[in-house]
């Protein structure tokens, strides 16, 4: 006779299965210590995506400080002033004076300027290198004239020979100066023998050979001449191509030479000339890191893309390699966020370590190419600091589905297979 009543004994209360955090550490790494080949292939994408994060940002940094600092050397010295011609344009083709150089030159901070205009040339003149026939080419070349500040600021190298100065300016000498390029064309190798080229049926003799420019690259296509020649024999520039100066400063000048230059030009008649200082170095840099970082994120992002879907993938097939082991598991009483915990832990601690080992190249990757560049490595410590996590944030996020799959495998199904 079965016992009832208050006095009856209880059936034993089962205990449900739980999981200390050690045992999901050590479960988990055991699992990544049976394949270590494939552990190390699996986190190797994540080392490649987030090397890569570190690498670009830090590389964007550092080519951000060079931008800056060549364009500080260059564009932020460079001042152009436009002749305008004001109210008197229709009547003055030119408003600069022929000592225009000099009074610009002569205000602070001012290293050299010139004047200079392409000569509209008579329809049909050709520049030859003999008295009779055309250039090799066939083709017109353009012709510029130039005063003799103008090849100081442009920052002229020579191949060969000099520039013209302020005796040949002032005397309206037919001389001239070409690109070493444009001699090659017309023929000219040496200066030896006084070469001359002919503009039309005026003779100049080759003084100089142009190698390369800092600024105004487009005169190494053209023919020099002195301003006073040009004037001389062509006339004065057309309303439609007024002439321009261009004034190189040192490093703050620039905005303050613009202001003044006008009326340094032409107390009398300052609204004939149109400054143009150059941009704000600042916002030009800030430009070029928000281009450039945006790029290069957005390749750093693919690159972890491609890392997760690996981590994924082979998280995958190890869990169905291992479903036996997950079905024994799930039977001794292992419940379904036990095994998904166990590889959410693999995939997190693959992705982790990947992150880890990647920030490491990344900054050795900065840091070389600046001392072969001899440049100064620019690295931003949030980007070491949060790269690590990125890689830890690609793991767990690649191990969620094969998780949520190993989670779902019932006992029997498993230990069936």
């Amino acid at each position: 006779m079965l016992e009832s009543g208050p006095e009856a004994p209880a059936h034993p209360r089962i205990t449900p299965s739980r999981q200390r955090p050690r045992d999901l550490f050590s479960e988990a790494l055991a699992g990544m210590l049976q394949r270590p080949a494939r552990s190390v292939l699996t986190a190797l994408g994540t080392v490649l995506g987030v090397g890569t994060f570190v690498a670009i940002l830090g590389l964007t940094a550092t080519a951000t400080g060079q931008i800056g600092d060549r364009f500080n050397a260059l564009t932020a010295t460079e001042v152009t002033v436009e002749d305008t011609g004001g109210k008197d344009a229709a009547t003055q083709p030119l408003m600069f004076t022929p000592d225009a150089d000099k009074r610009v030159a002569a205000l602070n901070g001012v290293e050299h300027a010139g004047v200079y205009w392409t000569v509209r040339l008579p329809p049909g003149t050709t520049v030859r290198a003999a008295p009779v026939g055309r250039d090799a080419s066939g083709q017109q070349i353009p012709v510029v004239a130039a005063s003799p500040g103008l090849l100081q600021a442009a920052g002229t190298h020579w191949a060969t020979g000099r520039g013209y100065d302020t005796f040949h300016d002032t005397r309206a000498e037919h001389v001239a100066v070409i690109g070493e390029g444009m001699a090659s064309r017309l023929g000219i190798t040496t200066l030896d023998t006084a070469p001359a080229l002919f503009i039309g049926d005026t003779p100049y003799t080759v003084i100089g050979m142009l190698a390369d420019t800092d600024r105004k690259a487009d005169l190494l296509l053209s023919v020099l001449i002195p301003r006073t020649t040009a004037e001389k024999i062509y006339g004065p520039p057309e309303s439609g191509d007024r002439a321009k100066m261009l004034v190189t400063t040192r490093i703050g000048a620039a905005r303050q030479v613009a202001d003044e230059a006008p009326y340094a030009l032409r107390p009398d008649a300052p609204e004939a000339f149109k400054p143009i200082p150059p941009p704000d170095p600042r916002t030009l840099r800030d430009n070029v890191t928000d281009d450039l970082g945006a790029l290069f994120l957005l390749l750093a992002g693919i690159c972890l893309i491609i890392g997760a879907v690996g981590i994924a993938n082979t998280t995958l097939v190890a869990v169905m390699e291992r479903t036996g082991e997950i079905g024994l598991r799930r039977a001794l009483g292992a419940r379904g966020r036990h095994i998904a915990g166990q590889f959410l832990t693999e995939s997190a601690t693959l992705g982790a370590l990947g992150g880890l080992v990647g920030t490491s190249l990344g900054t050795v990757t900065v840091v070389a190419t600046s001392a072969a560049r001899q440049w100064t490595p620019v690295i931003d410590p949030t980007t070491v600091a949060a790269a690590p996590l990125i890689g830890l944030a690609t793991g767990l996020l690649a191990g969620l589905y094969p998780a949520w799959r190993a989670a779902r495998i019932e006992p029997v199904e498993a230990l069936r297979r």
